[in-house]
């Protein structure tokens, strides 16, 4: 594909998509609108008594972001349940119309706290892909898994069908791949992702590669709001999208003929992490007792979202306007974990898969490590977040300072503080080795050699190429 044929794409396609974008906040169950973001407590949370006096806080009264997906389930319940009001908090729940104006909220101070996609923290510090550069800083994940690849029904129709039909063979599912792309236009070669710094764009292009597909040469990767995915797909704007639930369970329930699960993300890294509690370093110097209270609330929220006879009621919680939206029976695939991966051959594929989303505890093939749980951050996870940053070209190489860019940006240091004063056990090291087995393409991560890691990928950005001469 050439560089004039890609521009004149890009300016039709962000016509389209003004379009698109119009469409889905005309249509959408779920469009965005600020002020149905929860106004009163409820009596559950009225009924809390305080264990934090809010007169000793630096700053009890905090703005909170949430983004209208699957996602806002430990906002929802730390609000719902009273979970904030018990640490001295007076919170107001912003919605948020996208993970970037999730993250630029902190950024620019119009919140204090937010959910952002995990690779949003280290991006921010190394300027990635143009990011815009501030101290933003995590101390915990909000969840892990959680989300999917959505394709459409003509990738279904080349032969595609849901990774787990493919019983891990790769060769198989990249001759399929292949055969897709060898048979359509490039203007039919679209995907969508929430945002550039998110772990979605590199599973999508993690994904391609480890088919032996080329992603630069192959696809292009745009941006889209989740609530947006749907309605792009539907118009042919885009082909496939990865996203948080229940934007993906949404393209296969009340909207037959759209598209079908390739893939949870869990197929592609099994434990990997999605979202972070984002704030900004200076809220931590300057509010540590409210920073503190802040990060028990969502601690004790996501314990909570983590139980199986709570998942129910998360999903009800979660279906209410103010948060998502959607139809409990949309938002209880991947909280309870009864989940359809679609189809147009008629049959059946909904599977019990109750680690669809993990809040807190951690299953069994995960919980290998003395004291770990899903909202203790691995500062590894960080260092392989930036090896896909550079792998795909967002910055030039892997930061010779990725183990202190990780430990500014990824403060495990005060999440073991903060959880030891609830007396909840962590780890005691920062990193990990990422085992083969987790992986789609069974390669294992070493955080103690993330250029070795990284140069041992075939595909990637910049990457050596071979001149022969006759």
């Amino acid at each position: 594909m050439n560089d004039n044929y890609q521009n004149s794409w890009s300016r039709r396609s962000v016509i389209k998509g003004i379009g698109a974008t119009a469409a889905s906040m005309a249509v959408s169950s779920c469009a965005i609108n600020a002020n149905r973001a929860p106004q009163g407590l409820s009596e559950a949370a009225l009924a809390i008594e305080p264990v934090v006096d809010s007169k000793t806080l630096e700053k009890p009264n905090i703005t909170v972001g949430y983004v209208p997906v699957n996602d806002c389930a430990p906002f929802a319940v730390a609000w719902e349940k009273g979970f904030f009001r018990k640490y001295g908090l007076n919170v107001t729940l912003s919605r948020e119309a996208s993970w970037g104006t999730s993250r630029d909220g902190i950024i620019f101070g119009r919140l204090d706290a937010a959910p952002v996609v995990c690779g949003a923290v280290t991006n921010a510090r190394d300027g990635a892909e143009g990011a815009r550069q501030a101290p933003l800083c995590a101390a915990m994940t909000i969840h892990r898994h959680g989300n999917a690849l959505t394709m459409n029904r003509a990738m279904w129709e080349s032969g595609l069908r849901p990774w787990r039909e493919y019983n891990g063979n790769l060769e198989e599912f990249g001759r399929d791949f292949r055969r897709y792309f060898d048979n359509i236009p490039p203007e039919k070669r679209v995907w969508a992702v929430v945002l550039s710094s998110a772990i979605y764009e590199y599973f999508v292009r993690y994904l391609s590669a480890a088919a032996g597909v080329d992603p630069f040469a192959e696809f292009r990767v745009i941006i889209v709001p989740p609530p947006q995915m749907l309605v792009n797909m539907r118009i042919g704007a885009m082909q496939a999208y990865m996203v948080a639930e229940p934007w993906n369970t949404r393209a296969i329930s009340g909207n037959e003929g759209i598209g079908f699960t390739f893939a949870q993300g869990r197929e592609i890294w099994e434990g990997h992490p999605d979202r972070l509690l984002a704030v900004m370093e200076s809220f931590i110097d300057e509010n540590p007792k409210t920073y503190r209270s802040l990060v028990k609330a969502m601690i004790e929220a996501c314990q909570y979202c983590s139980k199986a006879e709570n998942r129910p009621e998360i999903a009800k919680i979660i279906a209410q306007k103010s948060y998502t939206g959607a139809k409990p029976t949309l938002t209880s695939a991947a909280i309870v974990g009864n989940y359809n991966y679609g189809g147009f051959d008629g049959k059946a594929r909904t599977v019990r898969s109750p680690n669809t989303t993990i809040f807190f505890d951690l299953p069994d093939n995960l919980a290998k490590i003395p004291g770990d749980h899903s909202t203790f951050l691995w500062q590894s996870e960080s260092i392989w977040l930036m090896t896909q940053a550079a792998r795909w070209g967002q910055i030039p190489t892997v930061p010779k300072d990725a183990e202190t860019v990780a430990r500014k940006a990824w403060r495990t240091d005060l999440y073991r503080e903060i959880a030891g004063e609830m007396g909840i056990e962590c780890p005691k090291d920062n990193y990990k080795i990422e085992r083969a087995e987790l992986f789609i393409d069974n390669k294992a991560f070493d955080p103690s050699d993330p250029v070795g890691y990284l140069n041992s990928f075939e595909i990637r950005a910049n990457r050596p190429k071979s001149f022969y001469f006759s």
